[in-house]
């Protein structure tokens, strides 16, 4: 499903996508912008990427599922609470046929900006 659009905002990032994949992409985004409202939001290696004090995350729609990109640190944090979902050195795979584990992504996103702002 990657495409070769090069992306300029999320906003045409998340567009390219059918309806279904833009409220998993909206439910994503809802969260990080919460939670680090002072995060930069843009495009990085054609998909959308935040920065907060440093990297704290990406994410970008795969064939099946959502990569939701958030550093090894934080796959390594929440290894038990990972377990349902294919997982590798700096990423979790959601599913595109799942609903978003939204308190999941929350608490991830979380920790990322503790350990972000910890190293400021």
């Amino acid at each position: 499903m990657k495409s070769k659009k090069r992306f300029k905002t999320v906003d045409e990032y998340m567009f390219s996508f059918p309806k279904e994949i833009q409220n998993k992409i909206k439910e994503i985004r809802k969260i990080v912008k919460k939670e680090a409202s002072e995060a930069e939001e843009k495009i990085s290696y054609n998909m959308p990427f935040y920065s907060l004090h440093g990297r704290l995350l990406y994410f970008a729609v795969h064939e099946n599922h959502i990569g939701f990109y958030a550093l090894p640190s934080a796959i390594v944090a929440f290894k038990n609470d990972l377990k349902n979902y294919e997982t590798s050195k700096g990423t979790v795979r959601f599913p595109l046929d799942k609903p978003i584990p939204v308190n999941l992504v929350r608490k991830i996103v979380k920790y990322r900006i503790k350990e972000n702002l910890s190293k400021k």
